[in-house]
């Protein structure tokens, strides 16, 4: 019996399905598998809004990454999300996010 693609080839199938550029998988994956490793391999379904706001703050505040490669990395988390979590992160939008990290400065 064969085994089921892994989470990262799901989202590059979906990604292809969707007709996203090559340049934006890229992108996306590059920011996911940083997400994850950041949070010490923790699975995606188990990370919400506080892990997002954590990972993006961790770009800004010790990498000095631009606010266009924050947002870049937002987005990849967001598409991501709704692809393949079925918790409380399913319902995730970038205001979701944005609000909640305001509230916390």
């Amino acid at each position: 019996m064969p085994q089921p693609p892994r989470l990262l080839d799901q989202v590059r199938q979906t990604m292809r399905l969707k007709h996203l550029s090559l340049r934006t998988e890229e992108s996306y994956i590059y920011y996911i598998k940083d997400f994850i490793f950041f949070h010490d391999k923790r699975h995606p379904r188990e990370m919400g809004v506080p892990e997002i706001r954590a990972y993006l703050s961790h770009l800004a505040v010790d990498r000095h990454v631009a606010a266009s490669t924050q947002n870049v990395a937002l987005c990849a988390l967001l598409f991501f999300t709704a692809m393949c979590c079925t918790s409380s992160c399913q319902t995730l939008t970038t205001s979701s996010v944005l609000n909640a990290q305001r509230a916390c400065q």
